[in-house]
């Protein structure tokens, strides 16, 4: 006799953030990607609820996604990865009434009418670079209150006043585009537009940007502020936690729609496959797949042995749930 399965599900999920870009070129590629293993893998998964976010929310609704499963405050630009980064690097903590922050160096194009940031792959910035270059600054960040850590991965941490509870937008909505319209306007925040502004003065001959621009590559001349939320807002630990698979994003954002159907491929052949190899031993596998401003969560439900049987060599549409985000 087949009875129904009593095992008790419990996904470890993975988010995979730009599953389904807004860029014209990689929309165009889309149906024409081969993805198998995502095709076999959500047949035996059910779908969920379709979540959504705003267009101009200061923060991607991936992020918001990752913050939920790791049991962080999800408020809309006040996510605390700023914090988190502290607390692992066991840095004393802020006084009352002072947040932490990421700035991330980077180069604004001023425009007659909009400011331009780069994107950051454009940069190729070494440690030794950021190293000096935070030297500079850092004087000029202290005169507000502003203290400054060197970071690995082209990121400050910083922490002051200016930064408490200050909504802020993620550097993935401004890099690549105009950002006056991410900008915080909250008048503590003006400290911050006015060191932007002094950094675009020191930095225009320093040194090292001599040196980069004589190299051809472009010059470090402003900084972005994100992560901004407060650790203390934190929930309890989660009992599980989450994967989050950045491969599309850098393609994504660039709307190179070659490199984002080569990462998506890769990710097929890799991850997706892994996840695959689980479901199919009746491993739990919950996978989150993320548009721009929408998401939807596949997970392995319960099943009883026929249903899996019969589930577990078919496929799916990969492509059509992908349109459907």
């Amino acid at each position: 006799m087949i009875v129904a399965s009593h095992r008790q599900y419990n996904p470890m999920p993975t988010l995979i953030p730009y599953a389904k870009p807004a860029g014209p070129h990689c929309l165009q590629a889309l149906p024409e990607l081969r993805l198998p293993n995502l095709s076999s893998l959500l047949h035996l998964l059910t779908a969920g609820t379709r979540q959504t976010c705003e267009e101009d929310s200061l923060t991607p609704l991936f992020e918001r996604l990752h913050a939920q499963a790791l049991g962080l405050t999800d408020a809309d630009g006040l996510l605390p990865w700023a914090a988190l980064d502290a607390a692992q690097l066991q840095l004393p903590a802020a006084p009352d009434g002072h947040g932490w922050a990421w700035l991330t160096p980077c180069h604004w194009q001023v425009n007659s009418d909009h400011v331009r940031m780069a994107h950051l792959a454009d940069l190729h910035t070494s440690d030794a670079e950021l190293h000096t270059l935070l030297d500079a600054m850092r004087g000029f960040f202290a005169e507000d209150g502003i203290t400054v850590h060197a970071l690995q991965g082209g990121h400050w941490l910083a922490s002051g006043a200016a930064f408490y509870n200050l909504p802020t937008a993620s550097l993935s909505r401004a890099a690549g585009g105009a950002v006056d319209h991410w900008m915080p306007r909250q008048e503590q925040a003006r400290p911050l537009r006015r060191l932007q502004n002094e950094m675009q003065m020191l930095l225009y001959s320093h040194p090292v940007n001599d040196a980069r621009s004589a190299a051809g590559q472009l010059t470090i001349n402003s900084f972005w502020v994100s992560g901004t939320g407060s650790a203390g807002a934190t929930a309890p630990a989660p009992a599980h936690s989450t994967t989050l698979i950045n491969a599309l994003q850098e393609a994504a954002l660039r709307d190179d729609a070659a490199a984002w159907t080569q990462a998506w491929q890769a990710l097929d052949a890799g991850p997706i496959a892994e996840l695959l190899h689980e479901a199919r031993v009746d491993s739990p596998v919950a996978l989150t797949l993320c548009a721009d401003n929408s998401a939807r969560t596949f997970s392995l439900q319960a099943q009883g042995l026929w249903s899996r049987m019969r589930h577990r060599f078919a496929s799916t549409d990969a492509i059509a749930v992908l349109q459907d985000i």
